[in-house]
């Protein structure tokens, strides 16, 4: 098919000081895998064989398989019969990424409520049609969890929407769900309550919530379910906004006694570099300050220089943080890009292999929500100044490259992401973006036809009168028969 939006970033582009080498030859394993159908256990070739491939010094390599490490997608196995071994990843790394990138983004309680509204609805719905005996079972187990709690207890891990989110059946919602939840439980740490009969009710209300959805979902009932999913989202917001802590972030000044991993897989550098993070994050992240010393971080956490140099590499790959040698050296704070945590999503999505339909009631969903809010923002100037500069050249583009329409389709959407002004949601679309060119660059399907542009610039220029003319329901109206019509350029 097409090859895909230009100039789309690479793990190389994603950190200053990365060997460029090293994140191509990532990339390239990380291709072969897919290719190869992800086979879990297989060995990809020996150190040597590997440098004699990629015709590297082992140095390179070396930085090339700890990128491949740090997405779970292979590993080296040293000594006899050693070699790059095919491993079955999971979604902690994935989602760490990206709750970094929105918390330096400072991704707002409003920015949560839109995106959890737009996506756990959705969920909910999904999971009343492809709800069973298991799925039952498994979300009355958490109800009897909640119900267990009482006053004085560690506060309830809020389980119920992740496992509804499995019970979608949607390996997309499922991983953005995540995300979501992640942030929202930031907000909840830094919440407070008045007494203990307070935090009661708010438990009993929170309980009754999800019995209720529960009990839609096992009637089958979709609609209902994403009623009372949206009822519940909305309820937990206002409460949250209600009790907001003084602080969004816990102080930084205080170094942990030990390293708190999230799973049991988690390896030590992979959970210094998220702690690492998030304490620059609530030290202000002022870009261009040194954060600490080598000498004085080893001492701060209590690690080795190897996995603090380790670390350090993960925080250079997703740009939160560089070392810098020499006198007046030390951590460096940089400003996060969005690519590198777009690349670790799509790849440990690609490993779950979600359908096309997966794909696109995830982005429908997303591109809906996106066009009321620029409707709502019409008279902003960035969003008039869009609106104003889109002028397709239809002659141009006939005698063009039929590629560059395909970009251009990418770009109007993903524009309308960002003017949307939901830092998660335009993430998340960017994600499905890149597996969508990830699929296209492997498929080889054909080009658009020049009937086909032509539709399409049409369909964007009738979006954005309605856009002008603030009217909202004919945009969703257009935007949803757009993206129908457009499948085979998306799909």
């Amino acid at each position: 098919m097409l090859s895909g939006p230009p100039n789309a970033a690479t793990p190389a582009a994603a950190a200053p000081g990365k060997d460029k080498r090293a994140s191509r030859i990532a990339r390239e394993i990380e291709a072969d895998i897919v290719r190869l159908g992800w086979p879990v256990g297989a060995t990809l070739g020996s150190e040597s064989a590997l440098q004699q491939r990629f015709c590297v010094s082992r140095s390179v390599l070396r930085e090339a398989v700890r990128l491949v490490e740090h997405h779970q997608v292979a590993r080296m196995r040293r000594g006899p019969n050693g070699g790059l071994i095919v491993c079955e990843p999971d979604a902690g790394p994935a989602t760490r990424a990206v709750v970094i990138y929105l918390e330096y983004l400072n991704t707002t309680l409003d920015d949560l409520l839109d995106a959890r509204l737009v996506l756990e609805p959705l969920a909910a719905a999904l999971a009343a049609e492809y709800i069973d005996e298991a799925g039952i079972e498994a979300l009355r187990a958490v109800l009897r969890a909640e119900e267990q709690w009482r006053p004085g207890l560690p506060p309830p891990r809020d389980e119920f929407h992740l496992a509804l989110a499995e019970r979608s059946k949607n390996p997309v919602l499922r991983l953005f769900i995540d995300v979501l939840m992640r942030l929202t439980k930031r907000y909840a740490r830094d919440s407070r309550t008045a007494s203990e009969a307070e935090a009661s009710q708010a438990a009993d209300r929170l309980h009754s919530d999800h019995a209720d959805i529960l009990a839609a979902v096992t009637a089958g009932d979709s609609a209902r379910a994403k009623t009372l999913s949206e009822r519940h989202v909305a309820g937990v917001t206002t409460w949250l906004r209600e009790h907001r802590g003084g602080a969004r972030r816990r102080r930084a000044s205080a170094p942990r006694a030990r390293l708190n991993a999230e799973s049991p897989g988690d390896k030590r550098a992979e959970v210094l570099a998220a702690t690492i993070a998030e304490d620059i994050a609530a030290a202000g992240r002022q870009v261009g300050s040194v954060f600490g010393t080598e000498q004085a971080l080893l001492e701060r956490y209590r690690v080795s220089r190897a996995v603090l140099r380790e670390a350090v590499r993960l925080l250079e790959y997703h740009a939160v943080a560089h070392m810098r040698r020499g006198p007046g050296g030390g951590l460096v704070v940089t400003e996060p890009e969005a690519q590198a945590s777009i690349d670790t999503i799509a790849l440990y999505l690609q490993y779950r292999e979600p359908t096309r339909e997966d794909l696109r009631c995830v982005r429908d969903a997303i591109e809906i929500n996106n066009v009321a809010k620029v409707v709502d923002r019409r008279d902003e100037p960035e969003v008039a100044a869009f609106l104003g500069s889109h002028r397709p050249n239809l002659e141009e583009t006939a005698t063009g490259d039929f590629r560059q329409a395909a970009v251009e389709e990418f770009r109007f959407h993903v524009g309308l992401a960002r003017l949307a002004g939901n830092a998660p949601l335009d993430l998340f679309l960017r994600i499905i973006v890149e597996l969508f060119r990830r699929h296209w660059s492997s498929t080889g399907q054909a080009l658009p036809t020049w009937s086909d542009v032509v539709a399409v610039e049409h369909a964007h220029l009738r979006i954005l009168d309605a856009i002008r003319a603030g009217d909202d329901s004919l945009a969703r109206y257009r935007v949803r028969r757009h993206l129908d019509a457009a499948a085979s350029w998306w799909l």
